[in-house]
């Protein structure tokens, strides 16, 4: 890593001049591998915010040079509710552990088959216990992106924006929409131009008529929606989903899907009415995030995904609303044979995290000395997530993600040979998933209806967002030109 701005500027100037206020590329081909990789260390590992912000300034910065920004699905979702952009369902891909190699791994993948049609993602909860906020992680998959030599937009999206239901019915309800408001505000300035409101832990199937038990989901989707318009930058239209029922629950149903978005159509028109609505929606159709888990910690394969239910549902989400169609939650420990029925059905977006976690504590190669400190630390510190009919290894299983953020550093320092053998056994099931999925080839789709925005590179705001502030003063002191 880089242990000063000043190192850090030094080795950048073969490719660019790093000023008070821009990144001047003079020679984007002498951007080397070698120093994507100690930017991308820095910007998630450095010493202190001076350091990680200005990596993260840079990489964003040598990264735009390359043609490589943060986008909006958006437009590809119309094209599809219009029909003029079918046959492929994108994965959107949670990263939580070992996240430079696994991004990595993905952007090979998708370099490999012509796809521009997938997006990373994080959600509030993983924000927390893998120890990455938004403007980490937007770095991180920027320099991976950078570091494979991928040209193109990058979608980065915040899964599920979603509210506690305990807070929300209690005295903390303010507190806990004040806090999802700064998140999304947070994850705006990061670059995730693509946002999930799930606000579906709110349903109350004990109400009488389905509009009434959608009515807060309803009210606070429309609500976070008009939020999100009033901070987005200057060309950019977020991608904002909306979600029926929480997965892992009730499965969905047409008559759900006419009462959800009869009333967020209404009330998001009520807030404004030129205000953009939703782009897709997330439905229950019989997963559960994270799999069902055995006795002895392994995934049941034998789970009944309602396929009919998911192709009416995003038949009528084109047909009636104009949606790209219907999400698919839960879905990364699904059977291999399972994954070329949503393009079949027409499922728009899947949902795709616990499996690659999985495959990286399970790899072969994974220290075994390490995996026992983090299940030591977890059956210490992640007592929470035990129930009281949870074998052990169910219960291992389901707790042992908390430990990623608290072994980060740890994991990022892995040797060099085992981590590229983790990566290969990664990018050969992303290219697995993408293959099914049919979005080999989506470059042209994504270039043909997707323009990224250039946007101002602010120093300072990533500064911040690390923790740190800045001043004139400093500035000058780390030898910033003018």
């Amino acid at each position: 890593m880089f242990q000063s701005v000043k190192e850090l500027t030094d080795a950048v100037k073969p490719a660019a001049n790093v000023l008070s206020d821009r990144v001047s590329v003079t020679n984007a081909g002498a951007i080397a591998p070698d120093l994507v990789d100690k930017l991308a260390w820095t910007a998630a590992l450095g010493a202190d915010a001076d350091v990680k912000g200005t990596a993260r300034w840079v990489i964003r910065s040598l990264a735009a040079a390359k043609g490589v920004r943060p986008a909006s699905i958006h437009d590809l979702y119309m094209a599809m509710g219009r029909g003029e952009a079918s046959g492929f369902t994108v994965p959107a891909m949670n990263v939580r552990a070992m996240s430079y190699d696994t991004a990595r791994a993905v952007v090979r993948s998708a370099a490999k088959l012509g796809a521009g049609a997938f997006i990373f993602e994080i959600a509030r909860s993983e924000i927390g216990y893998t120890e990455q906020r938004p403007h980490e992680y937007a770095a991180i998959v920027l320099a991976a992106a950078l570091r494979e030599g991928f040209t193109g937009p990058i979608f980065i999206q915040g899964d599920h924006v979603q509210t506690n239901a305990k807070k929300f019915n209690s005295p903390e309800r303010d507190k806990e929409l004040d806090a999802l408001r700064a998140l999304i505000k947070e994850e705006i300035a990061a670059g995730f131009f693509n946002i999930d409101i799930d606000t579906s832990t709110l349903v109350d199937l004990s109400r009488p008529t389905l509009a009434e038990q959608q009515e807060v989901n309803v009210t606070l989707a429309a609500d976070f929606a008009a939020f999100i318009r009033g901070y987005e930058p200057l060309g950019v239209t977020v991608s904002v989903g909306g979600e029926i029922g929480e997965v892992g629950g009730k499965n969905s149903d047409v008559h759900e899907l006419h009462a959800y978005m009869d009333g967020f159509n209404r009330t998001l028109k009520e807030r404004g009415a030129s205000l953009v609505g939703l782009s897709k929606i997330s439905v229950q159709t019989g997963t559960a995030h994270g799999g069902f888990v055995n006795a002895d910690g392994s995934i049941r394969t034998d789970v009944k995904i309602d396929l009919k239910a998911l192709e009416e549902l995003s038949r009528v989400a084109r047909k009636d609303y104009g949606l790209a169609g219907a999400v698919q939650h839960g879905a990364s420990t699904l059977p291999p044979d399972a994954f070329d029925a949503f393009p079949r059905v027409g499922a728009c977006e899947i949902h795709l995290a616990t499996d690659f976690q999985n495959m990286v504590y399970e790899h072969p190669k994974f220290p075994a000395d390490l995996k026992a400190e983090m299940y030591a630390w977890v059956r210490e510190h992640a007592t929470e997530e035990r129930k009281p009919k949870d074998t052990e290894e169910q219960f291992i299983y389901k707790a042992r993600k908390k430990a990623i953020g608290p072994f980060k550093r740890r994991m990022w320092s892995i040797n060099e040979d085992v981590r590229r053998a983790i990566g290969q056994s990664l990018e050969e099931r992303f290219t697995f998933l993408m293959r099914q999925l049919k979005i080999d080839g989506t470059a042209q789709a994504v270039a043909r209806f997707v323009k990224a925005p250039q946007l101002r590179l602010d120093r300072d705001a990533e500064i911040v967002a690390a923790g740190g502030k800045i001043t004139a003063a400093e500035k000058k002191a780390e030898g910033l030109a003018d």
